[in-house]
């Protein structure tokens, strides 16, 4: 269909209801049944083999000479690459640009990518996560702008000259206000790093039809909603586990069929020992009704699952997948500097090398050896009650602890409230100005008893690497 043709068609069905230019247009309205797409990845004047190339249902790879063909399913709405290992990622003003919407493409001529070969190794490479930016108004961009992107351009510049590093945001980047699309565009260019997007439940289109229509201005704006790319030996898949239900705000988590086909598909072409990273938006393990489906198609591979959504952190493993709940850049919705279970605003650090991942949780405008804080909760008897937060725990932790500078043993692990969250949090009223943020209970607190007469108390905590963090505090007079 030339443009011209294409260009009717699509006027015609603006003037019937809009739905070619309101929506992200599907195969069906651009194609006849049958018809064959066809391209080439190309890379400094040489065709490029085996790079995956999908419409998020079929998935092929390029022959010997570069090219690939096939017909696009019908409800496919873009054409995607799956950016081969030591290649830059195809990005503009760092939003992740490795697509092609159909309604976008001349789709009688052949689409071509151009990759650009990596200056060094991509063995060893680091990304970013960040959950949750949810701005909503120029107060929320102001604060994103003036807290959390300068915390990761000092991160960012911190590193030596060329360090690879890339950010995947796992959904909610706006707060329904879609047009904040444009200000979180403004905060990854500042950022200086190439980003891929997660949609999340506040990044849907509401009232236009189900979730066939939900993700249509996400789409406009970034692409697909589940996709692949790789890096070095890591394979990451972002997926969409967000089902709207077509009334206002109603949605769930489940991962449509469609994807766990396409997932099947795409990891047909990844080895067995690659490290494979899935990004999406509502945690798995707690509220994705269909996880055995995706877990069953992850057994027997080293997984990290990266999502967010909940504005609280919380790590969890299940046989070989390891999933980070992240805690959020907007913490309680912008309402202060923690999340419900008070850990501090902020994002993850990966480190990739080889196959093998590791991490830390970076608090916004805090040193990186920031893991932990201790609250006196009161008394008891002759002692005072401790409380630490350990944020980003694991069972591979451990901790110790010290009165007075004499050691103590470990820590007792417990459940309960942050003290902080729990004060500044609870009851209708607070936090100001969004009374809705409760506190959460959570498994990350430690406590030990102290008595009335000591001084000080210190914390040893070690992580699953083997970094030890130290927190200190002096004990209030009785």
């Amino acid at each position: 269909m030339n443009m011209r043709r294409r260009k009717f068609l699509q006027n015609i069905a603006w003037f019937s209801g809009g739905m070619l230019l309101y929506r992200c247009t599907p195969a069906k309205a651009l194609l006849p049944s049958n018809k064959t797409i066809k391209g080439r990845i190309v890379s400094s004047g040489k065709l490029v083999k085996n790079v995956v190339v999908s419409d998020g249902y079929t998935v092929v790879t390029t022959s010997g000479k570069g090219a690939f063909e096939f017909v696009p399913h019908p409800d496919a709405v873009s054409l995607f690459i799956s950016t081969p290992a030591g290649y830059a990622f195809i990005q503009q003003d760092g939003i992740a640009r490795h697509y092609r919407l159909l309604q976008d493409i001349e789709l009688d001529k052949e689409i071509q990518f151009e990759l650009t070969p990596l200056p060094k190794d991509d063995n060893e490479h680091e990304f970013i996560i960040w959950a949750d930016p949810q701005v909503r108004n120029a107060s929320d961009v102001k604060m994103m702008m003036e807290q959390s992107v300068p915390d990761v351009q000092k991160y960012v510049q911190s590193r030596p000259a060329n360090t690879l590093i890339h950010g995947i945001t796992v959904g909610d980047i706006a707060w329904d206000n879609l047009e904040h699309f444009a200000d979180y565009d403004k905060a990854v260019a500042k950022m200086g790093i190439p980003f891929f997007q997660v949609i999340g439940n506040h990044d849907m289109d509401f009232r236009k039809g189900g979730d066939e229509t939900s993700d249509d201005t996400f789409c406009k704006t970034y692409g697909p909603t589940h996709y692949s790319f790789n890096r070095g030996e890591a394979h990451y898949v972002v997926l969409d586990n967000v089902r709207y239900l077509g009334t206002e705000r109603d949605y769930d988590g489940y991962i449509q069929q469609n994807q766990l086909e396409w997932l099947k598909k795409d990891l047909s072409h990844v080895a067995m020992d690659k490290l494979v990273i899935v990004c999406l938006h509502i945690p798995v393990h707690l509220a994705t009704k269909n996880k055995e489906a995706l877990y069953e198609l992850l057994k027997d591979r080293n997984v990290h699952i990266m999502s967010g959504h909940t504005h609280w952190h919380e790590n969890v493993m299940d046989n070989n997948i390891y999933e980070h709940n992240h805690g959020t850049v907007c913490g309680a919705w912008w309402t202060g500097d923690i999340c419900a279970d008070g850990t501090p605003n902020g994002y993850a650090i990966y480190k990739v090398k080889g196959k093998e991942l590791s991490w830390h949780y970076q608090a916004t405008g805090k040193p990186a050896d920031y893991q932990m804080k201790i609250h006196e909760v009161g008394t008891a008897g002759n002692n005072k009650q401790v409380l630490v937060n350990i944020w980003n725990y694991d069972p591979a932790w451990t901790t110790q602890y010290f009165i007075d500078e004499v050691p103590h043993g470990a820590l007792e692990q417990t459940e309960g409230f942050d003290p902080v969250a729990y004060k500044k949090m609870l009851g209708p009223d607070l936090p100001k100005p969004r009374g809705f943020a409760e506190p959460k209970k959570t498994n990350h607190l430690f406590a030990a008893s102290v008595p009335l007469t000591a001084n000080s108390i210190k914390v040893v905590a070690t992580d699953r690497f083997g970094k030890t963090y130290t927190a200190s505090h002096t004990m209030k007079t009785v």
